[in-house]
């Protein structure tokens, strides 16, 4: 992470990216995926011998769940900029002192269930932004399997008290808010000391393919899952064995990239087809390639990391666009609608809209070639920085406020953009 640390203070406290005036050429390879990432890392750390995990993300909400995988007692090294060497005995240890996430969601809500392995209490936190950020479905989720476990908010801080294992049964997971609550208890369950069947409370799930993502990573390192429905797995009691695991490229990170094409008319190679990405947010590209005629309404439930990319997209469309589904991006790292919303109309006013808990984005293709000074405030949240960046590239004197928010998921990104042959300028803060 240093590397990255030290591009990212490069760019200061803010920056202003310059106008495009032709076409984005060139080829830019996205950081792996961290939602993989994190699932792999974790998987590693549970399965007994040493796994070499390549092609993986390096960044802040990587390294919170290496970090506190390795407070309880996993071996991990970090051979180059792009691997990690774990090496597991099968259990987890206590850790000495809280566990420290910063704001990573996934590393949060994985480690909470995983930390019913332990042998004794362990404590996890976050920052100011993660202590909003609700966990308490998954916390009822836990009591029902046995675990004891207190959440006086029903938000981090979260202290489990492990007893080195679970036992077998069932569980009912309410999942409207988020999927990582079923991925967290399904990764947990193949330690289980019998067979668990977790099952969704409700037919609500946030985006759905990424509990995909989590039973295949599973079934790498071991673990049997039979589906008894589209709503219900039995997860037999197999640990997890050791494995070399390669992580595909982020997907998400390649929505800012393929909208920067579309929007440049340039041609940007990912090294990568977007039909060969197995994330859920790679299905943008098809929404993506239709500019300037996107859909009058998207759906976005089923993929909402993609949603700011596609919403900043939307304002260069040529009719208005209604994004649906997007409730839970109210718990993300910061209210993504109500941000987007207010960062488009700094913009514009009125080019951005709450309605409930929709979007709508009052298209106008004439604001390309406008000089609108407008200083886009990213609530510490790497998708709102790294999709208002791409109204820079046709709007004149846009600057991105706190640019190393961007650590979390891609440091390299405003590097790429330079690549690609952007000006971006480092300014100083009023």
């Amino acid at each position: 992470m240093a590397d990255n640390a030290g591009s990212l203070a490069r760019w200061g406290q803010a920056l202003t990216i310059t106008p495009v005036t032709s076409p984005l050429r060139g080829r830019v390879a996205p950081p792996g995926s961290k939602s993989i990432t994190n699932r792999a890392l974790l998987l590693a750390a549970l399965a007994k011998g040493q796994s070499l995990l390549t092609g993986t993300l390096r960044s802040d909400d990587t390294a919170r769940m290496a970090e506190a995988l390795a407070a309880m007692g996993v071996a991990i090294a970090t051979p180059d900029e792009t691997s990690f060497r774990v090496t597991g005995t099968g259990h987890l240890k206590a850790p000495a002192a809280p566990l420290f996430l910063g704001n990573a969601g996934t590393a949060t809500r994985f480690l909470t269930a995983a930390a019913a392995l332990a042998d004794g209490a362990v404590v996890l936190d976050g920052d100011a932004h993660m202590r909003k950020r609700p966990i308490g479905p998954l916390v009822t989720a836990l009591r029902e399997l046995g675990v004891t476990v207190e959440a006086p908010t029903g938000c981090p801080p979260v202290t489990v008290h492990g007893q080195g294992g679970i036992s077998g049964g069932r569980v009912e997971i309410d999942a409207g808010l988020s999927s990582q609550y079923v991925s967290a208890l399904l990764m947990l369950a193949a330690c289980g000391r019998g067979p668990v069947e977790v099952a969704l409370r409700g037919a609500e799930i946030g985006a759905r393919g990424y509990v995909d993502l989590t039973l295949a990573a599973m079934a790498k390192f071991g673990a049997k899952v039979e589906a008894l429905s589209g709503s219900a797995w039995r997860v037999l009691p197999t640990g997890y064995t050791a494995t070399d695991f390669l992580v595909e490229p982020d997907a998400s990170a390649a929505t800012y990239l393929w909208a920067a094409e579309v929007l440049t008319g340039g041609a940007i190679d990912l090294g990568v087809a977007p039909r060969d990405f197995s994330q859920p947010d790679a299905s943008a590209y098809e929404i993506i390639a239709k500019f300037p005629h996107m859909p009058a309404v998207i759906d976005g439930s089923q993929m909402q990391d993609a949603v700011p990319t596609l919403a900043v997209l939307a304002a260069f469309n040529r009719t208005p666009v209604r994004f649906t589904g997007i409730a839970n991006l109210r718990v993300k790292e910061c209210d993504r609608v109500s941000a987007l919303a207010t960062e488009l109309s700094r913009i514009r006013p009125g080019l951005g809209a709450e309605e409930g808990d929709d979007l709508l984005v009052a298209s106008d293709p004439g604001l390309a070639g406008q000089t609108l000074p407008t200083r886009i405030e990213t609530y510490a949240d790497h998708r709102i920085a790294m999709s208002f960046a791409l109204a820079g590239l046709k709007i004149g004197g846009i600057t991105i406020l706190d640019p190393g928010c961007v650590a979390k998921t891609y440091p390299g990104y405003w590097d790429a953009l330079v690549g690609l042959g952007v000006e971006i300028s480092k300014i100083a803060q009023d």
